[in-house]
């Protein structure tokens, strides 16, 4: 085995998880406040009334509500951040097609604040200068913050908030599409799924299963438990 073929092989020691895409806030954050506001709202709903159906509407109509109104919001959210993103990442081109010189001496000054010695730096700069897109590149990410070949995607995020919204929103709602009466079979499922999806969550943060399994059944437990004592002082129903 040569030496290049070790050092090649080195390089790839581990792999990262994708922190920077646009799928997996949303996912979520649909996934979560979809059952923790359908939960509640259907609580609230069920404390007014006995009646089945009128809870199921409820859901229902919570359910597409807060979907469509998630989809929409993040569109709108990461649309607008993309394009401030492209705006900035514009004007670095621009830049750097109006004063080459100034932007490769900028790269190498940020090499040297970062170890680097001052010849090995002016090298590294004038070497990726010779690339313009590989400079707008290195310019972007040192600078903004952000690659221009990877911005977030305003419809995948939509798309990813409306299908979490609506799965987190349908697991309360499903013990009444299915003919179930009264709102105890719903609570127990909802807690479940809530201590469930907090577990999960911790899959991609550094909390533990049951911290975050417990963190977020208590968070919906107290959001679901007022609304209903709210729906029993306006109604005249009960669990």
């Amino acid at each position: 085995m040569t030496k290049a073929t070790t050092g090649a092989r080195a390089e790839i020691h581990h792999e990262h998880r994708d922190v920077n895409g646009g799928w997996l806030r949303p996912a979520v954050f649909g996934a979560m406040d979809g059952l923790v506001s359908n939960f509640a709202l259907i609580a609230g709903v069920a404390g007014g009334t006995a009646e089945t159906r009128i809870v199921a509407l409820a859901g229902i109509a919570g359910l597409a509500a807060g979907a469509f109104s998630m989809a929409g919001g993040e569109y709108v959210s990461v649309a607008s951040q993309r394009e401030l993103a492209q705006a900035e990442i514009d004007v670095e081109r621009r830049e750097l097609e109006r004063h080459p010189e100034a932007e490769e001496a900028e790269l190498a000054r940020m090499y040297e604040q970062r170890g680097v010695d001052p010849e090995t730096a002016r090298e590294v700069a004038r070497q990726i200068s010779r690339n313009p897109e590989e400079a707008l590149a290195v310019h972007t990410r040192a600078e903004l913050g952000v690659d221009p070949d990877d911005l977030p995607s305003p419809v995948l995020a939509a798309v990813s908030s409306f299908l979490s919204f609506s799965i987190g929103a349908l697991i309360p709602l499903l013990p009444y599409l299915l003919g179930v009466r009264g709102l105890w079979i719903s609570a127990v499922v909802s807690m479940v799924a809530l201590f469930a999806a907090g577990a999960v969550v911790s899959r991609v943060t550094a909390r533990s299963w049951w911290f975050s399994g417990l963190r977020q059944l208590v968070v919906g437990a107290v959001a679901a438990a007022l609304t209903w004592g709210l729906g029993s002082l306006i109604g005249t129903g009960g669990l």
